[in-house]
């Protein structure tokens, strides 16, 4: 909830701005590039923006929508949005360990195992994995947090002649990435990048709301002549970017 100062403070945004959503966001960025709402904490909620700043719904909505998908903000549904830190990114082309990149930026990665069994392979996947049709193979789903906010589902599928201790490992201490890498080192890589709308099931994993754009890199690799993993990373577009860079 907004004090009186904060209340009057808006009443001067409003006066400058037209239309009023606009003044509704330049209020927040200015809390926000001030310092007095700083990176990770919780800023009003829709209903605190309507009931505090007297705006309508639609007004408050479309200016917390619009700075999220300016990266200013973060919402994540039925918990509530914060001021965003700098938006995650990675180097196009690399193979990282989403792990390592979360600590090189100094904050903390937790994952959660959504899925890992067995199943068996449908034509499409055992093509891409170079295995027989019908023969198992291993699936594991997991969500991957950057300060407890989601950042990546990661929906991997992988060869068990390649790594057949996949399923025994613990997750939670260890990506599929760094395990695979370390069992059957990387020696050609197949991804493709797009903008997508996310499944039902990946926007509840991921806490996005229902239109919010995200990147999918799906990625085939191989350790020698046998392909390892087909695995599919779903990001949301407010809160990560891929880089790509030359010398």
């Amino acid at each position: 909830m907004l004090d009186r100062a904060a209340q009057q403070d808006f009443l001067a945004f409003r006066s400058s701005v037209a239309p009023l959503y606009e003044a509704v966001k330049n209020y927040i960025r200015d809390r926000i590039d001030s310092g007095a709402w700083p990176p990770h904490s919780r800023i009003p909620s829709e209903n605190e923006v309507v009931a505090d700043l007297g705006v309508s719904r639609m007004t408050a909505n479309r200016a917390l929508r619009e700075l999220a998908v300016e990266g200013a903000i973060v919402r994540v549904l039925g918990v509530g949005s914060f001021v965003a830190v700098k938006k995650a990114s990675s180097a196009l082309f690399e193979v990282r360990n989403i792990a390592d990149e979360i600590r090189e930026r100094g904050n903390s990665h937790t994952a959660k195992v959504v899925q890992i069994r067995r199943e068996t392979a449908t034509p499409e996947l055992a093509e891409a994995l170079g295995v027989a049709l019908g023969s198992q193979v291993f699936h594991s789903i997991i969500t991957h947090s950057e300060d407890g906010i989601p950042l990546q589902v990661e929906d991997r599928f992988v060869n068990p002649s390649v790594a057949p201790d996949y399923l025994d490992q613990d997750y939670h201490a260890i990506t599929p990435n760094a395990y695979l890498t370390g069992v059957a080192p990387i020696t050609r890589t197949e991804q493709e990048v797009e903008a997508v709308l996310p499944l039902p099931w990946q926007r509840k994993l991921l806490s996005v709301p229902r239109n919010e754009p995200c990147l999918m890199i799906r990625r085939r690799t191989w350790s020698g002549a046998k392909n390892v993993t087909v695995v599919r990373l779903v990001y949301p577009g407010s809160r990560y970017r891929l880089l790509a860079t030359s010398d």
